[in-house]
C-alpha cells in the first residue's frame, strides 16, 4: 500500500486549554480512500472482497420492489492496516456490505458484517452477483486506503455542560491566549466541532460525527454491553469549513471540494450524511446509525 496522506496537527492542544478534555482523547484511524485498483488481498473501500467460493453470497430480504438483492461490497479492512479493529479470535479481516438501497423505516441500507481469518480462503469467489438497480450514493467506486492514526475529541453534543459553557465563552479563549479567526467570536464553539474535536471522513474506532441527532447510546441487543465506534462510512472527508482537515498531499489541489479530495467513493449517505456502525465488545454483533 503505497498511498499515504497526513492530516495536519491541529491548531493548538485543545486539551491544554481545557483540561477537562484531556481524559476524553481517543484515536481513531482515518481511512483517506482514494481512487485505485485494489485487489481481494487489500484493504479498500469498493474494491473485490476477499469472499471464499464455496461460501453463499449474501442478499437484501429487505428489497421492496422486484426479486431479492445482492448485497453490495462496502469495505474491507485487514487488522494488518488498521490496528484499531481488535478483530476477535484469530480472525484478521473486516468485511462490510450492504443493500444499495434506503428501505423504511430508517431510510438507511442494511448492513452486514463479517470477521474472517484471511488464510483461511483458499480460493476465492471470482465474479459475486451484482445489484441490477442501485440507489444513486449508494454504489462506491474502487478506492485503496491510506490508513493514518489521528486524536480526537468528543463531539460538542457529548459534552457536559459546564464543559459546553467554557468552549462557548469567547472570553475563555481569550485569556487562554490562543489565536482562532475573529469569524468565530460570535460561537467559539463551532471552532472547536470544525478544527478540533471529530475527524472527518471515513474512519475506524475514534468519536462519533453526531450532528444529525442528539448522540444515543447503543447497546447490544444480545448482551447488553455498550456498543462501541466501529467504522464511519462518510458522505465526503472536507468540507470549505473543515479546511483544517485536509491532509498535507492535498492541499494544491484548488478546489477542495473536488471529488478527488473529499468525496472518491462518490458515497451519499441518507442526504449527504454519515452511517455509522457499532460493535459490541463482547459478542461481537452489530448496530447501525445515521448520524
Amino acid at each position: 500500500m503505497n498511498v499515504i496522506r497526513t492530516t495536519p496537527p491541529r491548531p493548538f492542544d485543545v486539551a491544554a486549554v481545557f483540561p477537562q478534555l484531556a481524559p476524553l482523547a481517543r484515536t481513531t484511524t482515518r481511512l483517506h480512500p482514494r481512487p485505485g485498483s485494489p485487489s481481494p488481498y487489500d484493504s479498500s473501500v469498493g474494491g473485490p472482497l476477499l469472499w471464499p467460493a464455496r461460501q453463499p453470497w449474501l442478499y437484501c430480504d429487505k428489497w421492496h420492489e422486484g426479486p431479492v438483492s445482492p448485497l453490495l461490497p462496502v469495505a474491507q479492512l485487514y487488522a494488518r492496516d488498521v490496528p484499531l479493529l481488535r478483530p476477535p479470535g484469530r480472525t484478521d479481516l473486516l468485511q462490510v456490505l450492504w443493500c444499495p438501497s434506503e428501505h423504511p423505516p430508517e431510510h438507511k441500507p442494511t448492513t452486514e458484517l463479517f470477521w474472517r481469518t484471511a488464510a483461511d480462503v483458499t480460493h476465492v469467489l471470482a465474479s459475486p452477483p451484482k445489484p441490477t438497480e442501485a440507489q444513486y450514493g449508494y454504489t462506491p467506486e474502487p478506492c485503496v486506503l491510506a490508513p493514518e492514526q489521528v486524536t480526537e475529541y468528543p463531539n460538542f453534543l457529548e459534552l457536559g455542560k459546564e464543559l459546553q459553557q467554557q468552549l462557548s465563552d469567547w472570553s475563555a479563549w481569550q485569556a487562554a491566549g490562543v489565536e482562532i479567526d475573529d469569524s468565530y467570536e460570535a460561537a467559539p464553539e463551532e471552532f472547536y466541532s470544525d478544527e478540533l474535536s471529530v475527524a472527518p471522513g471515513w474512519k475506524v474506532g475514534g468519536w462519533p460525527p453526531w450532528g444529525l441527532t442528539d448522540p444515543i447510546a447503543r447497546f447490544c441487543i444480545n448482551c447488553g454491553a455498550a456498543m462501541s465506534p466501529l467504522l464511519t462510512i462518510a458522505s465526503d472527508e472536507c468540507r470549505d469549513y473543515r479546511r483544517g482537515w485536509v491532509p498535507y498531499e492535498d492541499q494544491a489541489i484548488a478546489v477542495i471540494d473536488n471529488d478527488n479530495v473529499s468525496n472518491p467513493p462518490g458515497i451519499q449517505v441518507s442526504d449527504a450524511n454519515n452511517l455509522q456502525l457499532y460493535s459490541c465488545p463482547k459478542c461481537y454483533t452489530h448496530t447501525d446509525l445515521i448520524q
